[in-house]
């Protein structure tokens, strides 16, 4: 028995517990390689001892973690949530996020280890002995696109492991997660268009798509229209799966609602704007709210998705030092603040 006048240390809850020092330094940092009933008993041996971390120690590690330049020291897995297999390099906005993932483990020491998680041959149980098999403590979820919910067949991969989602927020099962500020980031762009003499911005938005953001881009449209007169105040326009099927359903909507202005996701909406004979942007100005460097001929918002892949990267491995894992009773958010680029599809409007 420990003298409790002295605080515990890893020692004396191993001699207590039974168990060797580095099984309490796994199960007191919540590490799924040691038996979920072995974690709860020596968790437990080490309150009644009176057990505290030591802060001082515990962010010098984190400093040696830091700035350890000879390879990585761990691993954490980067798992492929999209329908195609290959989307980290050939998707238009995903790769993005792998970069900023891939720039911040490497910085922090850890290596990445890639799986893809519509793997016909992958669920849970398969997954986690792998993760374990090779000492992998901690996800990074990246590609969700058309719906926020994952594979129910991994279930026990959430319960086991400290997972972070990067670009949208799930539902099922709520996980913390880091993505774009997408209310702000779509009202920054309604008050830069009217600033630049624009009276009538209109939303041109895929409905699935702002459902997989709790509509917060629509949100934050409508708070911009706020402080626009009430004439002023244009319907979004969300059927853009049935345009593609039928081009009239756009053009009356541009008739009804006569945007000076339009903000959308999407580069498709340039030509249609041009098969019906309207000028960007002397006639109707377009910004992209999701600007890519790769398309300069835009105006819009940087929503730096490698920052928000970066942010997942030290969510995840903050969870891993503080011993947690699991799906979180209160899931943390990270939202990452977009920049506005000039580009020559918004002009400024002098009528």
């Amino acid at each position: 028995m420990s003298d409790l006048s002295q605080p515990a240390t890893m020692t004396d809850i191993a001699r207590a517990a039974g168990v060797s020092k580095n099984t309490v330094s796994l199960a007191l940092k919540n590490d799924p390689q040691i038996p979920a009933r072995t974690r709860a008993r020596i968790a437990g041996i080490a309150a009644g001892l009176g057990y505290r971390k030591n802060a001082t120690v515990a962010l010098l590690m984190a400093e040696l973690r830091k700035n350890r330049q000879a390879g990585a020291h761990a691993t954490l897995a980067l798992v492929n949530a999209h329908q195609d297999r290959r989307a980290f390099v050939r998707h238009p906005t995903i790769p993005a996020y792998v970069e900023g993932c891939r720039r911040r483990a490497a910085q922090l020491g850890y290596g990445l280890d890639e799986f893809w998680l519509q793997d016909p041959a992958l669920d849970g149980a398969k997954l986690n002995r792998i993760l374990q098999a090779r000492g992998i403590r901690g996800l990074v979820v990246v590609g969700l696109m058309r719906e926020n919910r994952l594979p129910a067949r991994f279930l026990s991969t959430w319960e086991a492991f400290p997972c972070v989602v990067t670009g949208v927020r799930t539902r099922d099962p709520a996980l913390s997660f880091a993505c774009a500020d997408h209310h702000d980031l779509t009202r920054t762009a309604v008050e830069q268009a009217c600033r630049l003499g624009f009276k009538r911005p209109g939303l041109v938005l895929d409905g699935v798509i702002d459902d997989l953001v709790d509509g917060r881009f629509s949100a934050g449209f409508f708070i911009a229209q706020r402080d626009l007169p009430t004439r002023q105040r244009l319907r979004p326009f969300y059927r853009f799966a049935d345009t593609r099927e039928n081009a009239a359903v756009f053009r009356r909507w541009i008739e009804d609602q006569r945007p000076d202005v339009i903000l959308t996701l999407y580069n498709e909406v340039r030509d249609w704007l041009h098969a019906l004979q309207f000028h960007v942007p002397r006639d109707i100005g377009l910004v992209q709210l999701e600007w890519r460097k790769s398309d300069p001929r835009w105006a819009g918002m940087n929503q730096h998705n490698d920052i928000a892949g970066e942010a997942a990267i030290e969510m995840v491995i903050a969870m891993i030092q503080n011993g947690e894992s699991g799906i979180p009773a209160f899931p943390r958010s990270t939202l990452i603040g977009s920049t506005w680029v000039d580009g020559p599809s918004l002009a400024v409007r002098r009528d």
